[in-house]
């Protein structure tokens, strides 16, 4: 194993989360394309606690549902493009807080309301908006009353 890169993973792993395809990414580049010593490597990452699915699903999801205000669908997808498992993902999801995403899914969309005032389509590009957002119809539909949107 190669302790130099091992050593400048960790590193990087302790200053900010990755999952374990992003690691072995990182590993493959600094060992040239080794994919054994590299999967030796991230082993190593994951049995001393440095990489974890599980733990950067959570902290992925509650960034952009809370900060970024993304949906579950998108923070889903996303998540399943790094390569973390459906397990973790779901985890993640349901650990996060229905109310706490409403309430910024409302605070984003009052925002593109004022964007969009006198707009005829108005309700149609907000519902878009929100479902290009990650956000199911039923949570956005549930919403639109509180934003004074005319049928």
């Amino acid at each position: 194993m190669d302790k130099k890169v091992l050593d400048r993973l960790q590193a990087l792993c302790s200053r900010k989360e990755y999952c374990r395809a992003e690691i072995l990414q990182k590993a493959l580049k600094d060992l040239e394309g080794n994919s054994d010593a590299a999967e030796e490597i991230v082993g190593s990452l994951v049995a001393d606690g440095f990489v974890d699915d599980s733990r950067y699903a959570d902290a992925f999801a509650r960034e952009k549902a809370y900060i970024s205000g993304w949906g579950p669908v998108k923070i889903s997808y996303m998540l399943r493009t790094k390569g973390v498992g459906r397990k973790e993902i779901n985890s993640a999801i349901d650990d996060l807080d229905e109310e706490k995403m409403s309430q910024r899914l409302l605070r984003v969309l009052e925002v593109k309301a004022k964007f969009l005032k006198g707009d005829p389509q108005r309700k149609l590009k907000l519902i878009k908006f929100a479902l290009s957002r990650g956000y199911e119809y039923d949570s956005v539909s549930k919403l639109l009353p509180e934003l004074e949107i005319g049928e």
